[in-house]
């Protein structure tokens, strides 16, 4: 006797989520706003890396979706704001105060000083030092080594919210335009509606919102 599979096509319990997006944003917000998606039975496996390696990956079907720091421009991709990431200069308070930010041990996630030189050309309206003291390619690691007071770099809000709350670290020049990055969900457009991914979009953008 044959016993045809009675699962509701709708449902995604018992189907796997395959998820890119960067180390950083995926560990401290991402994974946690799954937890009910997985609680519904949903496996997820997720892939860490740089943005345009993930879109590739996505649009070769290697991956299902997409939390990406760039707005995809390859053809049969989906992408849609999810949040905005704001970008603060920080310090430890026993670094404080930094009389000449030009001279501040500076910190960096790569030698060509790319969130850095953002931050400082849009707040200042100038270039900022040349050269950093610390160059790690990790957004957590800058985190530890600024609360350590080893100089001042800048960090997404949301990686240092519970920090600056704390008085762990302090927002060095706060200001009230801050610069600031667009996050996209980012799907293959035929596969988008699938119910795996469909309950993970929803999840995302509930919690994107709070971000």
């Amino acid at each position: 006797m044959c016993i045809r599979d009675r699962r509701d096509p709708r449902d995604p319990a018992g189907r796997t989520l395959h998820l890119g997006g960067p180390a950083e944003l995926t560990t401290a917000r991402v994974l946690p706003a799954l937890a009910g998606t997985i609680a519904a039975g949903v496996s997820v496996r997720v892939r860490l890396g740089l943005a345009d390696d993930l879109l590739a990956e996505l649009a070769e079907g290697r991956l299902d979706l997409v939390v990406s720091a760039i707005r995809p421009r390859r053809a049969g991709l989906h992408a849609e704001p999810l949040c905005d990431e704001e970008f603060v200069l920080v310090a430890a308070p026993s670094l404080l105060p930094v009389a000449d930010l030009q001279r501040a041990p500076l910190m960096s996630y790569a030698e060509e000083l790319p969130i850095v030189r953002r931050w400082w050309r849009h707040v200042l309206g100038q270039a900022p030092p040349k050269r950093a003291v610390l160059v790690v390619p990790d957004l957590r690691a800058l985190r530890a080594a600024a609360i350590a007071g080893i100089g001042v770099t800048v960090l997404p809000r949301y990686l240092i919210v519970e920090d600056l709350a704390a008085g762990v670290l302090t927002d060095v020049l706060p200001t009230a335009d801050p610069p600031i990055n667009t996050v996209y969900l980012a799907t293959r457009a035929a596969g988008r509606d699938a119910p795996h991914i469909a309950a993970a979009c929803d999840a995302l953008r509930l919690s994107g919102k709070q971000w």
